[in-house]
């Protein structure tokens, strides 16, 4: 039985206090799938190039060139990538924009009130869309250069970039997705121990027990919460644990393959390749 405090753990972010932002790019997601994950920091992705879909507290979200996807604190999210997928990735502590908040209490409601006014998602097709592209691609060249005052002028520019959501991208009526599900808390916690015991031999109906409900009910609502079914996420986090070893450690290939829960090379090797796209020798070259 789960233990009532059992959850998914936030993910440590390191930003600097004095500067808690960062900017990067990223070239496609490796490998095709993240792990279920959350963190206190909040999120802003461009969608540079390419295409994939973003699973947001079970809501799907597919996106491509020249969306924007926001994350909030603590929102439980994953992202697929389908093909040749580039993103800009800003990470920053909202307490950065504390004193603004006394003067405008309505500056981070894109991300606290999603799913109620806003969604996680802003078209690539909206007309406003471009001043708030141009806005995040000064911020990602500021921070790279690292000019005079380029704090400051992140800074702003990140201030610019919330207020024009706010004056743009609100819902017209009914959000179009419930920014949370029913059961997401109860999923949370069978991740949470999926994770922690990956190896073990897990079968549909152990993973509903833990959950309290039938098989049936189970696999649809991780489902939706997770973007695919528990067999197959188990699946994800025993690969995503080889890679890590493999990339991280001198062990053989086969003890890399009963310690990440597979029971013989042979179906490892298979699904390497089926998830990964390559063998795991291939990976080590």
């Amino acid at each position: 039985m789960l233990k009532h405090h059992q959850s998914i753990k936030s993910d440590t972010i390191h930003l600097p206090p004095s500067f808690p932002i960062r900017i990067t790019e990223t070239s496609g997601v490796s490998p095709s799938f993240q792990r279920l994950h959350l963190h206190v920091e909040m999120e802003i992705n461009l969608i540079v190039k390419g295409t994939g879909y973003y699973i947001i507290n079970g809501n799907k979200y597919p996106f491509r060139q020249g969306d924007i996807i926001l994350i909030n604190s603590n929102e439980l999210h994953r992202a697929f990538e389908t093909e040749d997928l580039i993103m800009m990735v800003i990470m920053f502590d909202p307490g950065w924009l504390a004193v603004e908040q006394r003067y405008d209490a309505e500056l981070l409601a894109p991300f606290r009130k999603v799913g109620e006014r806003f969604s996680n998602l802003l078209d690539a097709n909206h007309e406003a869309i471009t001043t708030l592209q141009n806005i995040l691609n000064d911020m990602k060249r500021e921070f790279d250069q690292a000019s005079d005052s380029y704090v400051s002028v992140i800074r702003a520019q990140l201030i610019r970039f919330l207020a024009y959501i706010n004056r743009y991208f609100k819902l017209p009526g009914a959000p179009r997705h419930q920014a949370k599900l029913q059961g997401i808390e109860t999923i949370r916690e069978v991740v949470q121990h999926m994770e922690e015991h990956v190896t073990e031999a897990w079968t549909l109906q152990n993973l509903a027990n833990l959950a309290h409900l039938s098989p049936s009910r189970f696999s649809y609502l991780f489902s939706q919460i997770v973007g695919t079914s528990p067999m197959d996420y188990l699946i994800q986090l025993r690969l995503s644990h080889a890679v890590h070893l493999l990339e991280t450690t001198e062990m053989k290939i086969i003890e890399v393959s009963t310690i990440c829960g597979f029971r013989n090379l042979s179906n490892f090797n298979r699904l390497f390749r089926l998830y990964i796209g390559k063998s795991p020798s291939e990976l080590r070259k």
